[in-house]
């Protein structure tokens, strides 16, 4: 009996915890790709994902779709979900992961099983499986549980004006603050030593030139410097940024 309590009363205290742990949080990003399949929603397992996570309460967004004003002044707000493959010879085994800013950990799944053989199929009942264990959380987003938010880098702190669409040299305004750059689908994003999202870079097909994921702006190589350039009306802004990658 003592037994039976002590683990009822440490289930519990895990659920409560995770529930805390989970509200603090306003999105969740999906990634085009799970490491696993290769290819973008193969199976429509990315897809799926998003359903189930919009199902618990989250509000859900894929990672190449434009991310709200919030989100892109700080990343932090959201978490990014995994989905481990950990399947054996005959059964197939899912586990969803999500993680914060930092790449800690903030929750993790049962894994959810299946025998089927058929892959599409397999794959997607072992998700939806291993989300059953969501379903004592009761997710809800508070605002006052996310602590420390940092205030959102604004273009006129990171930036230095010039009087026409001409950038002199001058108007290079250099940037102390170190930027690292962590490898995401399609790009990086640059997080500062908060650790804070301060901009989502996404490739383009011009070698060492990014697009800015919510601005218009770009972030490109210039010599042995990267340059952030955008517009504010008709002039054209620019700044060094500290990157290593």
């Amino acid at each position: 009996m003592k037994k039976l309590f002590l683990l009822m009363f440490v289930s519990v205290c895990f659920s409560t915890m995770a529930q805390t742990n989970l509200n603090a949080y306003k999105y969740v990003i999906v990634p085009e790709t799970f490491d696993f399949l290769k290819k973008p929603n193969l199976y429509q397992m990315n897809a799926l994902t998003q359903f189930l996570l919009e199902k618990e309460g989250f509000i859900a967004i894929m990672e190449n779709a434009t991310m709200p004003e919030d989100l892109n002044a700080n990343g932090c707000l959201a978490l990014r979900v995994n989905v481990l493959n950990e399947s054996g010879m005959f059964t197939t085994k899912l586990k969803v992961v999500l993680k914060d800013c930092k790449g800690s950990v903030v929750f993790e799944s049962d894994l959810g099983t299946t025998k089927e053989k058929e892959y599409k199929k397999a794959y997607q009942l072992a998700l939806r499986d291993a989300f059953k264990s969501f379903e004592d959380i009761n997710y809800e987003y508070k605002p006052a549980a996310v602590a420390n938010v940092v205030a959102p880098v604004t273009a006129t702190a990171e930036t230095a004006a010039v009087t026409s669409n001409t950038v002199t040299s001058e108007a290079v305004k250099p940037v102390s603050d170190v930027l690292y750059a962590q490898a995401i689908t399609n790009g990086y994003q640059l997080v500062d030593s908060t650790p804070k999202v301060v901009y989502i870079l996404k490739e383009t097909n011009i070698k060492d030139v990014f697009l800015v994921q919510g601005k218009q702006a770009t972030v490109r190589k210039l010599g042995d410097q990267w340059v952030l350039e955008f517009y504010e009306g008709e002039t054209l802004k620019q700044s060094t940024l500290n990157i290593k990658f």
